[in-house]
């Protein structure tokens, strides 16, 4: 089972974060056949000098620099028309896979061919992966991954491995503000396509204490306005559960200080997920 990996890499990006993200590519258990490497906009000049050392030491890497910033969504919707292979899996450039993800997620899409899109768990680290500083659990089986999507990401994305083909036809990523991911599973999810996460943890995710602070704002607001009006419009969720996660996500988001938010969006979701 041949498949790609795709990342997107952009200017806020460190060298030595990007270093561990693809060095954890590089030494898995099952390598991958293709890493997509999406370069979204310039990047400061250290930055690129490794960028471009990777690329030409590792012939696997299919590297697209894109001039301008797009946002992710966009790079990501380019990385999976370039992809080469019939099975993509997701990896963030500052995040940290474990070695065997590759190997348990490949054996997994091989044992059940209908699933469309297999994720898994994830640590939580800031500094190193030694310091894990929580565990974001997400469902397994495709009933409580459908249910839970109702009100939350039922996946980590920076786990998934999925069908290229499914993806396409559900329209790719779109451009979605912090949310392109859910955005896409919400419209797998009305096509039918069927969903599985792995029991086991497949990424140390890095974090850092003042992340769940920033995701509030109108910007962000405006993104999840649309995914719940989409769910409400397309019958996954009711009007009493639109009503009451927008007035939810309004205050948290909104009228919530950054500190309140952050220390409740940190403990919430380092459990349920997004």
């Amino acid at each position: 089972m041949k498949f790609s990996v795709l990342m997107s890499v952009y200017k806020n990006e460190s060298v030595c974060n990007f270093r561990e993200a693809m060095d954890s590519m590089l030494n898995q258990t099952l390598l991958p056949d293709e890493i997509v490497l999406m370069r979204d906009g310039p990047v400061p000049d250290e930055l690129q000098q490794v960028i471009d050392e990777y690329v030409a030491a590792i012939n696997l890497i299919s590297y697209y620099p894109l001039d301008e910033n797009q946002g992710l969504g966009i790079a990501l919707s380019i990385g999976v028309k370039k992809a080469k292979y019939d099975y993509i899996a997701r990896m963030d450039t500052d995040d940290v896979a474990f070695l065997n993800r590759f190997e348990l997620q490949t054996k997994y899409m091989e044992e059940h061919p209908d699933i469309s899109v297999c994720g898994g768990q994830i640590y939580e680290f800031i500094g190193t992966t030694e310091n894990v500083v929580g565990k974001r659990e997400v469902p397994t089986d495709h009933q409580g991954i459908c249910q839970f999507m109702r009100k939350r990401n039922s996946f980590n994305h920076m786990t998934v491995m999925f069908r290229r083909e499914d993806v396409l036809a559900a329209g790719n990523y779109q451009d979605m503000y912090l949310v392109e991911d859910y955005y896409l599973w919400c419209r797998m999810l009305n096509l039918g396509y069927k969903f599985g996460n792995l029991d086991e943890v497949l990424v140390y995710a890095r974090t850092n204490e003042d992340m769940y602070q920033r995701r509030g704002g109108y910007k962000y607001f405006k993104s999840w306005k649309m995914i719940e009006q989409y769910k409400r419009e397309t019958g996954i969720t009711t009007f009493k559960e639109y009503a009451s996660t927008l007035i939810m996500r309004f205050t948290v988001q909104i009228l919530m200080p950054n500190k309140v938010r952050g220390a409740i969006l940190k403990k919430f979701s380092r459990r349920q997920g997004n």
